[in-house]
């Protein structure tokens, strides 16, 4: 026995520690196992009693390159820091910890509490100075052995990437053939991946995508990769994360990625240590080569997605983009710039006032810039994009029915492969049952349930193509098509129509509105300059009156004048409001009058 071991360690329980890298060690190298387990009896040869040896496993699968997730090493350490543990046995340093900080972490706790460190080349005694050192230097050559081996194999994987050979699971709507990327067979999932591509610039936003698709009831693939098997295609209702994911994974361009992440270790809460994923820019990927497979859309209509979800990010575009139309009366939300400080105008609403765009730049210390109600502004800028618009009606109306049309074939031809999939379903499950003896019961009651459901399934998705039939369009009539014409050819009838709402109003002055600068000009009449950019690079000026708080809340005069003529014809309340809204005319405040909203207040 060692002269470094003596009774008060001997005193001590002996902790025997057993690790392997990851579960395949485990099962394919058990003869390093075996060699661990065996030194408990290495611990009872040196004076420990049975009694008194412990054997802590749970960390067997799980790498030594940090603590975090090891309970049985946290466990330990916890043990030697109470000293209550004489020695800790383990067949290398490397099975302790691959962490030069939790290797030497350990050494100080166990140079304090006078706990030995045993090994399959000796007994160390972490207050001898040579022995400090040696186990010094192999915690370091562990650590540095774990740095070169992932070295090695990540320079491997980075030549292969380089090359475009290096596998990975393929993104939906690809699969691997012969270490290619190829579009996926399935007709089904590729006409969902192409329909998310095509919808998105229509919509302008995920969410929107999103909700075009729960809208008509569609699903959106999802394939699942097994080992040593088949992948699995599921079809589920499609999410906002999803849609991202997809949006910005360059593999859908045709080009071969790889290396768009990199991980970064990061202190919580001053001890834990956590990964954070960051996405790097296009140059500093690992490996990129364009046009190394089929694509679903060009780098260029890639880019301008990536342009638009930043422009869509809440914490950006205020400052830098217009973000994505959302609902609310203001129509150029995310298009004003201030013509005082060039920031971006904010759209707030004030109550009974309506939506105030508002510039809140701070100046003179405490005052804001300045603000101005949408409603005016809004009104002048409508009233110049349609009279900006003047195509050839035959033409517009004849884009919009081939558009409208394209839509509808979109969505049902999703539903019709989503229902010639239930069916093919169906017909397998049939002949599974079919295929099988009837005398053996024990399969044929599974296989026939089996049937059962696949029926219920397919019932179940014509009811619900049924209700999509019957609550939307999936099929375009001549009617339908005659009456886009005729709307086509009045497009102002079509952008005021009580149908239409804010967020296709503001879809249709972002086809040609780029940005709008108002500002503020004092004197005898208070005006908003409203200078407006077209997409074309074209400009144009108007005026917008600014009234007052007060006077801004006045119903107009010939509202007035009107309502006192009436008023003296002797007509009541209900007669004076049905005139003043078949004239279209509005209070001080915006408010269509009604009966019980007296004109007679506003003299």
């Amino acid at each position: 026995m060692s002269a470094k071991i003596r009774s008060v360690h001997l005193s001590r329980p002996a902790v025997v520690y057993i690790r392997q890298s990851s579960l395949m060690q485990v099962l394919e190298h058990q003869e390093s196992t075996q060699r661990q387990y065996a030194l408990s009896t290495l611990a009872q040869r040196l004076g420990w009693d049975v009694s008194q040896i412990q054997v802590i496993d749970e960390d067997l699968g799980k790498s030594g390159q940090s603590a975090e997730n090891r309970s049985g090493f946290q466990r330990l350490v916890a043990e030697v820091s109470m000293g209550k543990v004489g020695a800790i046995l383990s067949l290398e340093v490397s099975r302790l910890a691959r962490s030069s900080a939790d290797w030497h972490r350990l050494l100080d706790l166990c140079a304090l509490s006078d706990t030995l460190i045993l090994d399959d080349d000796g007994v160390y005694d972490p207050n001898d100075f040579n022995d400090r050192l040696v186990l010094g230097m192999k915690g370091t050559m562990s650590d540095a052995e774990r740095h070169l081996l992932r070295l090695r194999l990540f320079g491997g994987k980075l030549h292969k990437a380089q090359k475009g050979e290096l596998g990975f699971p393929p993104p939906t709507g690809y699969v691997f053939e012969h270490g290619t990327l190829c579009f996926d067979p399935d007709e089904q999932v590729r006409s969902a991946v192409q329909l998310l591509f095509s919808r998105f610039p229509l919509e302008g936003s995920a969410y929107g995508v999103v909700h075009y698709f729960a809208k008509n009831g569609l699903l959106f693939p999802s394939r699942h990769a097994q080992r040593d098997a088949p992948a699995q295609t599921s079809f589920v209702k499609l999410t906002h994360a999803r849609v991202l994911s997809i949006l910005r994974n360059p593999l859908y361009t045709g080009a071969y990625v790889w290396g768009r992440r990199r991980e970064r270790r990061t202190l919580c809460e001053g001890a834990v240590h956590k990964r954070r994923l960051t996405m790097l820019l296009p140059e500093e990927w690992h490996s990129f080569r364009p046009n190394s497979h089929p694509a679903y859309l060009s780098w260029q209509e890639y880019l301008m997605n990536q342009q638009r979800l930043q422009d869509n990010d809440p914490k950006r575009y205020v400052a830098h983009g217009h973000g994505a139309p959302r609902r609310g009366e203001a129509l150029l939300q995310g298009l004003l710039l201030c013509g005082r400080c060039g920031r971006r105008m904010k759209t707030l609403v004030h109550g009974a006032e309506g939506p105030v765009y508002d510039c809140a730049r701070r100046y003179d210390g405490e005052k804001t810039c300045w603000s101005t109600m949408a409603r005016r502004v809004d009104e002048k800028v409508v009233e110049e994009f349609l009279s900006a618009i003047v195509p050839s009606e035959l033409e517009l109306s004849l884009a919009v029915v081939a558009e409208v049309g394209r839509q509808a074939d979109e969505v049902n031809k999703q539903w019709k492969l989503r229902v010639e999939r239930a069916r093919y379903e169906v017909a397998r499950a049939e002949r599974q049952y079919q295929a099988v003896e009837p005398e053996n019961r024990i399969v044929a009651r599974t296989l026939e349930t089996r049937w059962n459901q696949k029926l219920q399934e397919l019932q179940q998705i014509e009811r619900e193509l049924e209700e999509a039939k019957s609550g939307q369009r999936l099929v375009l009539t001549d009617e339908d098509s005659d009456a886009i014409r005729r709307l086509a050819a009045d497009l102002p009838k079509v952008f005021h129509a009580s149908t239409t709402t804010a967020v296709e109003r503001k879809q249709l002055l972002r086809l040609l509105i780029a940005d709008i600068v108002l500002t503020p000009v004092d004197g005898p009449q208070r005006v908003t300059q409203i200078r407006i950019l077209w997409k074309t690079g074209a400009q144009s000026e108007l005026t917008a009156p600014r009234p007052s708080s007060v006077e801004q809340c006045k119903t107009g005069a010939e509202v007035v004048a009107l309502v006192r003529e009436l008023v003296a014809k002797g007509q009541s309340n209900a007669q004076i409001a049905a005139e003043l809204s078949r004239r279209n005319w509005k209070s001080g405040r915006g408010h269509s009058f009604t009966e019980f909203h007296a004109p007679e207040s506003s003299t």
